[in-house]
């Protein structure tokens, strides 16, 4: 990938076209928070009349800045000039991330990231999770996310310290190698025990300009297994396992199933998400508590874990005394 390069005048340019191969870690971003967060420093209005006028490109197609990328998606992105400068990320706003690891050797370092925060910079956000841990940690050289987690969604975030383990965790993904374990607080009571849910995926329906997830005969394929932990009042907690990585899997399955996860203002239930609001919850309840897999490196089982955030603690213990299911 080019850098761009200050011109005599003061400009920063980028003379060349670029070609940029979409991930998995970035599979599921709309195009036009893509490129912002690629063009740092040209004005939003400039992004936006490239993608109009159609030099930016994806897989030779022309198409909408709300388009969402896929792993495998081959990006144009066009000669940029702007009088301003890039700015760097300032490494005192992010220091507290150096505080969050979970896990790191050469090869790998997990995060607990918190709810709220965007694992890439992009529209109405200055700098996400990857633009912060690299301002706070210029000793590593390659630093790059291996998977994605929603903004609003807690816990294990794992990332690359070099490019061969960066392709063996997406190969790892890819063939469901790596086991991703969440906590999510359900609407109602669960009923009977452990169920998978295998139903598949497509963005196929848009509801204010925006473009969701839907269970479609014509998706893709998509795994997650529900296992019921606890009771609480007029919600169950349960753990949920991914098998696949789709966007946005755990919630369009949860609400499929008539259980949506408590805070979800896509595909929740709003009455429920009032009453819990009242209870002090102010974001998605589900957590990335736990992945395993095998070290791409030396082949060395891994396993960890993220508790659960205080305030999601804090929800639980508002509720009803749990009941063991």
């Amino acid at each position: 990938m080019s850098r761009s390069k200050n011109s005599p005048g003061g400009a920063a340019e980028q003379h060349r076209v670029r070609h940029v191969e979409i991930d998995v870690s970035r599979e599921g971003q709309r195009l036009d928070n893509f490129l912002l967060g690629q063009l740092k420093g040209v004005p939003k209005s400039h992004v936006y009349r490239i993608l109009r006028r159609g030099e930016v490109r994806v897989n030779s197609a022309r198409v909408a800045p709300s388009y969402r990328l896929q792993e495998g998606d081959k990006v144009r992105i066009p000669p940029i000039r702007t009088s301003q400068p890039v700015k760097a990320t300032e490494p005192q706003r992010f220091e507290w991330l150096s505080g969050r690891t979970l896990y790191e050797d050469r090869d790998l370092l997990v995060l607990d990231k918190p709810g709220g925060l965007a694992v890439h910079g992009g529209s109405g956000v200055g700098a996400g999770l990857i633009e912060g841990l690299r301002a706070v940690r210029p000793d590593l050289p390659v630093l790059e996310l291996a998977h994605r987690l929603d903004r609003d969604t807690s816990g294990c975030l794992l990332l690359a310290k070099n490019r061969p383990a960066l392709l063996a965790l997406h190969e790892m993904l890819r063939d469901g190698k790596i086991e991703k374990r969440y906590l999510a607080l359900l609407k109602g009571r669960w009923r009977g025990g452990s169920k998978t849910v295998s139903a598949r995926l497509a963005r196929d329906r848009i509801r204010g300009g925006e473009r969701l997830v839907g269970v479609s005969d014509e998706g893709r394929a998509a795994a997650s297994r529900f296992e019921p932990k606890r009771a609480y009042g007029p919600a169950t907690l349960v753990e949920i396992r991914l098998d696949t990585g789709r966007t946005h899997q755990a919630r369009v399955h949860a609400a499929h199933i008539g259980h949506p996860i408590a805070g979800d203002e896509k595909y929740g239930d709003r009455a429920f998400n009032r009453e819990l609001r009242e209870l002090g919850l102010r974001r998605l309840f589900l957590h990335a508590a736990r992945l395993r897999f095998a070290h791409p490196a030396t082949g060395a089982r891994i396993e960890i874990a993220a508790e659960l955030p205080t305030e999601l603690k804090s929800l639980l213990e508002r509720l009803r005394e749990p009941a063991t299911l």
